[in-house]
This record gives C-alpha cells, structure tokens and sequence, in this order.
C-alpha cells in the first residue's frame, strides 16, 4: 500500500494558492489598468495641495493637454470655467456658512471635509472649446487618515445636455401650442355663443311675451329653444374635452355632501325621466357622507350618466341610484338602468371620443363624447368611473370618489355676492342701468328684457371707451358690461371705473360669450359683481338684475370698494 506524503500534498496546496494569488493580483492589475487608460472617462489626480499629479489618457482625450503639460504644473480648476468656480465657492460659501476661496478650495472643500460631492461644470479644452461634465471628487487618505491628495472623476455631460435642451425647446413649444389652442378655444366659444345668444334669448321673450303665442307658435318656440340649449350642450362638452385632452382644465376640489350633490341631479333630471315615463329612485343617506370633489363638475359626471340611463332605457323603464361603501376612505355610486345592456365588444369602445356605438342613425341624439367627458373629469378628481352590463338586462355605470372628514364649505351669500332671486322694485324710484355692448342683436334682446321693469331705464354704449364717459357723466346704479369690445376690453374698462371714485361704487356685472372656467375665473378676480354667460338664460338674467339693483341701493352714499 503507498504511503501518503502529507508534506508533498501541503507544498501542492501552498504552490496552487500562490498561483491564484498571482493571477488574481495580476486580474486586479489589468484592471486597475484598465480603468486608469480608460478613454471614455477623464481621472484627474492631484496631491494635498491640489496640484495635478495624474492625468490619464480619457483626461488627454476630452481636455487636448498631454499628461506632460499639465502634470506638476496646474491644478484642475484651471481647466474649468473660472466663473462658474467663483459661483461655486459663493453658493457652498452661503451653504456652509464659510468664507471659500475661488479656485481649487471650491472643488475640494466638501471632499476635504468627508462628504461625498460631484458637481456640475465646464471644462475648458487647451483649444478653447467647451463642454459641460459631471464631475465626482474624493479625497484620498493615508493610514494615518491624513489626505495626501484628492481623485477627480469626469465625464462628458454635452449629450444629456443637448438632450435636456431639445426637450425644453420641447415643452416651450407645447406649451405654446397649448396657449394657442385655450386662446382659439376661449375665442371658438365666444363665437358660438353669440349668435345663440340672439336666437335663444328672443325665443325666450317670445315664449313668454304678452300676448302669450298660440298653440302652434308654442310649438315652434319649443322646437328653437330645444334645439338651441341642445346646440349649447354640444359646444359646453366638445370645449370641456379640447380642455381635458390638452391639460388646461382644473378641478376645484372640496368638501361636498354627497346628498346634496344627489338632490340636485334628482332635480334637474327629474322632467327628462317623467318625459319618457322613466322612474328614477335615489339614495335616503342616514349617514353624511362627505366626498372630496369639483362639487360642479361632479354634478356634470353624474348628470351625464343619469341623462344616458334614462335615453338608453326600455318604455316605462327604471333607474336605480345606490352608494355603497365597501373600500375604507371611498365611496362608491351606481346608477342601474334597466336598458338592453352591451356586448363585450361594445363594452371595450365605451369610453372612446365620438364611438356612439351604433346609435348614429335613428338612436337617440348624441355626440359620443359625454361619457369621455365624464370619465376624464371624475379621474382629475382622483376617481375611478367604470361599467358592468348584461345584455337584455340592462347596465351599472359607477363612479368611486374618495371620503373625507374634512368640514363642508357653506357659502355666505352675503359675503360672497351670490345673486339670490328678489322681486323687482315695482312703483320705486327709477333706476338706471348702462349696458356696454358692440353686437346689436344682445343689445336689442337686452333691451326688451330691461323693457319689462317699469322702473329701469336703460342707457347703451357700443365701446368701452364710450361706456366710461357715459358711467362718469350719468352715474348709472348699475353696468352690465360684455368682454370683447372695440378698442378697450370689458376687464380694462372695469379696472379704469373702480379706480375712479366717482363710478368706483357700482356694480357691473359681466354679460360675455367667454365662458370657459378661466375666463369666468379671470372675470371675477378682476372685479366683476357677477359674471353671466351668453346665451342669456332669462330667469337668471332677471334675478342677477333685480339683485344687482337691490344691491347697488345699499351701497349707495358708502365709500367706494377696495
């Protein structure tokens, strides 16, 4: 049998260790190596004092000096933009609350005192050129940790730069673009509302003139105004989508009560739903749910879906309205119809812009885009619209909002300026009332509606230069004042009569076809009483008349507003 030489078989191992320590030191060399002659990056090493001790061929290739030239000669803030070293030291000298010097101490001060730092700067090529790098610098210590140098780490920044760059020019131009598109959008719906204006007020004087109109005229009136306000919706929802899908409408978001928000929807769709013998049930809430919303485009969603369950229905069909509670902090609300219901395939083309699925020759009128609408207002308000349906039984449209014990908001009219209806002042002093308007049809339909308080006489200017003179020359209790006028605006002629004491003390109240949010928005920030939007509903009309009046009464004999 061999004896086993233990001696042999250890001088093996010691032999096959050394040769991985060898290999691995010659591995750990190559690559030191390897990344010291790196072109792709710059290493830059000085001693204590800051001056350049190595210079590796990535430093030779972005900066153009040979290692020779450099070397015991500069230090590396000499390679960079010396303003931009200055601003350095100025900023860490702020941030630290030390004095720091311009040059090498403003790269290396962080690094001297142990904090990790890169910075952002331009080096400066031997030729002159430029370009932007990072740059991460550490201080090097002996074993005594004391520093005997510090290593400078670069790379070119130029392409994420110019990247950078291109992306701002980018948005620059998107959002010029999206300037461009509120601008039309703002001018589009003034245009539109105009000549609306004109056909939906007159329809309305007609529809309640003395003597009242025959049967037949009755009939005709209906069909314009039915048309009309139905035109109207169509502009209000493709206007509120261009909006949404360029970015530019905002939601207001706060605390509402959701049985409130209810009753009001129960309200208004109540006549649609007992026109087409729909019977609609709501919710009794025994608790107070309060949801946290845009409380007016909330009522826009849920009226969307309402308005659909209901033309979407069988005859004598229901409508069914839960809110349930299953997720902590949300709220769900559902509105079941008893309808035909949808097919998978039309399920997945429900939410698409203009998709009427079918309904576009002899269904009930529509644009297709309600729903989109709805669905992009309820997600700005961080919710979740969605559908469940069974063909020949009918659908489930939902929308799930978040709870909150926040308190509600009340308004206080008083404070606010909230018009609230009043009767007009029969058999009073006559009062005054100047009308700043440049479209003859709004000034003749304004004219007629003014024409039917006794006690109102009505003055007219069709600029806003010549709206000012007449409110100085005969002090007018109150001002309606459209927003487009020649030569001056509507918010400028404003501005100049409330910084005059003489007029500053009347309300005016705005009369625009400009009835986008910002512009509403803008309106009353500038100063306006009130602000009303063409096409001119009468009723409102009256009562922001009547209480406008009622109001400049009271502070008449007061010092102007602030």
């Amino acid at each position: 049998m061999p004896t086993l030489n233990v001696r042999d078989d250890s001088e093996k191992g010691d032999f096959i260790a050394e040769v991985r320590r060898k290999k691995a030191l010659l591995k750990t060399g190559a690559l030191q190596n390897a990344i010291l002659t790196s072109a792709n990056f710059s290493i830059i090493a000085t001693d204590e004092k800051g001056v350049i001790q190595l210079f590796n061929p990535g430093a030779e290739r972005m900066l153009g000096y040979a290692a020779a030239e450099v070397v015991n000669k500069i230090n590396p803030s000499d390679i960079h933009d010396p303003q931009e070293v200055a601003a350095r030291a100025r900023a860490l000298s702020l941030e630290l609350a030390t004095p720091i010097t311009p040059g090498f101490d403003a790269l290396a001060f962080k690094a001297s005192r142990g904090i990790e730092d890169a910075y952002e700067l331009t080096f400066i090529r031997k030729d002159g050129g430029r370009f932007p790098a990072i740059v991460s610098i550490t201080a090097l210590r002996d074993d005594y940790e004391d520093i005997i140098g510090y290593l400078l780490i670069g790379t070119d920044n130029s392409v994420r730069k110019q990247v950078e760059t291109e992306l701002h020019k980018a948005m620059a131009v998107a959002e010029k673009a999206n300037l461009a598109k509120s601008d039309f959008l703002s001018s589009m719906s003034h245009e539109l509302r105009t000549p609306l204006n004109a056909i939906l007020g007159f329809a309305q004087l007609m529809e309640s003139g003395s003597p009242l109109p025959t049967p037949s005229q009755q009939r005709s009136i209906g069909q314009i105004l039915k048309a009309g306000w139905y035109l109207l919706d169509l502009i209000n929802e493709v206007l509120d989508l261009a909006l949404i899908e360029s970015g530019t409408l905002s939601v207001s978001p706060e605390s509402v009560s959701l049985a409130e928000v209810m009753h009001e929807c129960e309200t208004m769709i109540e006549a649609q739903a007992l026109k087409r013998g729909i019977h609609v049930s709501f919710p009794e809430f025994d608790t107070a749910y309060l949801v946290k919303v845009d409380r007016t485009r909330l009522k826009q969603a849920l009226i969307n879906l309402l308005t659909n369950a209901i033309k979407y229905n069988c005859v004598a069909g229901t409508v069914v309205v839960t809110c349930i509670v299953d997720t902590p902090g949300r709220i769900r609300i559902c509105v079941e119809d008893s309808g035909e219901g949808l097919s998978g395939e039309k399920l997945a083309q429900l939410f698409q812009p203009f998709n009427r699925l079918g309904q576009e020759m002899g269904g009930p009128e529509g644009t297709g885009i309600g729903l989109v609408t709805a669905k992009r207002l309820v997600e700005l308000m961080d919710g979740k619209i969605g559908v469940e349906s069974t063909v020949g039984k009918g659908s489930v449209f939902w929308i799930e909002l978040n709870l909150t014990n926040e308190r509600q908001h009340v308004i206080d009219t008083a404070e606010s300026g909230t018009i609230t209806p009043v009767q007009s002042q029969d058999g009073g002093q006559l009062r005054t009332v100047l009308y700043v308007e440049d479209n003859p049809a709004n000034l003749m339909l304004v004219e007629d509606l003014v024409a039917r308080h006794s006690d109102i006489h009505l003055l007219s200017a069709t600029d806003g230069n010549k709206g000012i003179e007449i409110a100085r020359a005969s002090l007018p209790d109150m001002i309606l004042m459209d927003i487009n006028l020649p030569g001056i605006s509507g918010i400028q002629a404003l501005k100049i009569l409330r910084e005059d004491t003489a007029t500053a003390h009347i309300p005016v109240v705005a009369l625009s076809g400009n009835a986008l949010p910002r512009d509403i928005k803008k309106g009353l920030e500038a100063g306006f009483f009130h602000y009303l939007t063409k096409p001119i509903n009468v009723n409102e009309f009256m009562k922001t008349l009547d209480a406008t009046l009622k109001f400049a009464k009271t502070v008449q004999g007061r010092p102007p507003p602030p």
